[in-house]
């Protein structure tokens, strides 16, 4: 049992965290390569509000509106490509390739 916990304990450490802007209607990289169960942190810079989501036969996420200033946090624990888009401004996008 303890091994298992330790297996997981490392696993969740070993979990980067990635930063995107979202500023002037666009995010700040049109795409990034993660490793399974990092994370993406988007920060809206922008002077609008923004909605972020993820939706996939893999994996589906939708965000609350994104005021200016705040950060939605996104995990993505499965393997693939996954377009993220703003529902707001939807010619925003995204392209996350996670291996």
């Amino acid at each position: 049992m303890a091994t298992v916990f330790l297996i997981l304990a490392t696993a969740a450490f070993a979990a980067a965290v990635h930063r995107v802007v979202q500023q002037g209607r666009a995010f700040s990289v049109p795409d990034i390569a993660l490793t399974r169960g990092d994370r993406i942190q988007f920060s809206n810079e922008d002077e609008f509000i923004h909605q972020i989501y993820v939706d996939s036969t893999e994996m589906s996420f939708d965000s609350a509106e994104q005021s200016p200033g705040e950060v939605v946090e996104i995990t993505f624990p499965r393997s693939g490509t996954f377009p993220v888009r703003c529902h707001i401004h939807p010619k925003m996008l995204l392209t996350v390739h996670v291996q």
